[in-house]
């Protein structure tokens, strides 16, 4: 080992002695015993007269390796590397973290964890940590606590969580209505439309024998010019089979069961919806004595005239589709035509009735009647 040499020789070092004063450093032999005299004719190389004085590795003596530095004293040239390491891991945030615990975890939390994963990219800084209107760090327990008044309370969710009900709710009703009122009318209106141009295909081509029919077929079609309605009628008042189709219902079953029009005498009964699936029969309140409903059918045309209204009737007064109804202002039998619905619109809780009496039977062979030219 090298021992540490002096770097210069004056009676400033160690107080007001010299190295050649009784006391201060002296020379030492092999053996340990101390020679007074001064100090430089005393040394000897340990080195000197050594064989393997070649081979063996002599440190140099510098003033980075063998004197006595002050703090902040200039670094040597063999010090420079280890400073530029140093301030390379301190721009990276790898250096030794200073202050308390929470300090030392906040660092290495930047540095990607406090288990490693020095690889990962380093998180953004917390801003979360520093008080806004002061800007000094908040300790653990502020944090927290800013924590906590930041965390939704149970109200805030119970409202959230009711809000989002009501507008789901809310969304599902307006797809509904949607679905009720307008996309039934665009199908039933296409089916009644298509069930129309069926049944004139078929008595154009004799398929269709006059006759009694099937619930749910159809055998005539319904036209009301001042309402411009054309819709095909078929045998039942069957919701699904005949009235949700866009189509008009014939009462012809039992125990509500009415005359055909060729029938001599009788009251012909007909029910359609007023709203939705079609509503074939919204308007009907609009008629007016004298305006024509006519009937066409496989082989004939049957013109009826309006001659009364009922505005409002219970759905249970069934006496409207008699023979001679009451309330219809007829008196004796004849060949009448009854339309029912409901009323008011978007309800189904009255019923609205219009009659009528036929005043003409026409051939098809003769053509449309005036009441369909005109």
């Amino acid at each position: 080992m090298t021992a540490l040499r002096p770097e210069r020789e004056t009676d400033a070092s160690y107080g007001d002695q010299s190295y050649e004063a009784s006391g201060a450093l002296g020379d030492w032999d092999a053996a340990g015993a101390a020679h007074p005299g001064s100090y430089e004719e005393s040394y000897d190389d340990p080195y000197e007269g050594d064989p393997y004085e070649g081979d063996l590795y002599r440190p140099s003596l510098d003033d980075e390796t063998v004197a006595l530095r002050m703090p902040g004293s200039a670094p040597g040239p063999e010090s420079e590397p280890i400073r530029a390491a140093a301030a390379s891991s301190a721009s990276l945030g790898t250096g030794p973290a200073t202050g308390g615990r929470a300090a030392r975890r906040k660092a290495a939390r930047r540095r990607g964890g406090r288990h490693g994963g020095g690889g990962r990219e380093a998180a953004p800084a917390e801003t979360s940590s520093v008080d806004a209107e002061t800007g000094r760090p908040l300790s653990r327990v502020e944090a927290r606590r800013q924590a906590r008044l930041r965390k939704p309370s149970p109200a805030v969710l119970a409202s959230r969580v009711i809000g989002e009900v009501f507008i789901t709710t809310g969304v599902l009703m307006l797809l509904f209505v949607t679905y009720q009122l307008w996309w039934t009318n665009v199908r039933a209106q296409a089916q009644a439309g298509s069930e129309a141009h069926q049944l004139q295909d078929d008595w154009a081509s004799g398929k269709r024998a006059p006759g009694v029919f099937a619930p749910g077929q159809g055998f005539a079609i319904l036209h009301i010019p001042k309402l411009d309605v054309v819709a095909p009628i078929a045998e039942g008042v069957s919701t699904e089979k005949v009235l949700n189709k866009g189509m008009v219902g014939h009462y012809g079953e039992a125990p509500l069961k009415t005359a055909m029009p060729d029938a001599k005498t009788g009251n012909f009964g007909l029910a359609a919806h007023r709203n939705t699936h079609g509503e074939p029969f919204r308007y009907i309140n609009k008629l007016k004595p004298g305006d024509a409903v006519v009937v066409e059918m496989q082989d004939e045309y049957f013109v009826y005239k309006v001659t009364s209204t009922l505005p409002m009737t219970s759905p249970s007064n069934t006496s409207v589709l008699d023979p001679v109804p009451p309330g219809s202002g007829f008196t004796q039998p004849g060949r009448y035509i009854t339309l029912t619905t409901c009323t008011p619109e978007f309800t189904s809780k009255y019923r609205l009735v219009v009659w009528g009496k036929m005043v003409e039977e026409r051939p098809r062979s003769k053509g449309k009647p005036d009441a369909l030219i005109e």
